[in-house]
């Protein structure tokens, strides 16, 4: 069986490397893109068991990628990643009232933080 694999999607390049970081001898395949565009291009061409997801930006937007991706059918589980969260409240209130499935998550956040969701999303063996 392989192992699980999780997709960052945030354009700071800082933020990609420490969810790299944070993951470094943990079970799991980490990839990431720099864009919504980007992380939907990866989407096309590979399957993955989470995603994180930054939602502010340029280009595509974190909920209009989260809406994209909804769109193809894709459905794994989403942590959206931000610390403007009440700036895209009512884009995130809309993605909800559309039945579209995510979870908030408001940075900072710890690499521990990372870890444990994904355990318990994916469990700790990523397999």
């Amino acid at each position: 069986m392989s192992r699980k694999s999780v997709l960052v999607v945030d354009d700071d390049a800082g933020v990609r490397k420490s969810f790299q970081l944070a993951f470094e001898g943990q079970p799991y395949t980490v990839h990431d893109a720099e864009s919504g565009e980007a992380g939907l291009a990866r989407l096309a061409s590979q399957r993955y068991d989470l995603i994180f997801l930054d939602l502010k930006m340029p280009g595509l937007n974190g909920v209009e990628t989260l809406r994209a991706i909804r769109e193809q059918g894709i459905d794994v589980p989403i942590y959206v990643v931000t610390a403007f969260y009440r700036e895209f409240l009512s884009e995130l209130e809309g993605a909800a009232n559309d039945g579209l499935a995510f979870d908030v998550l408001e940075k900072p956040m710890g690499g521990d933080q990372l870890v444990s969701i994904t355990h318990q999303i994916l469990g700790s063996s990523g397999l």
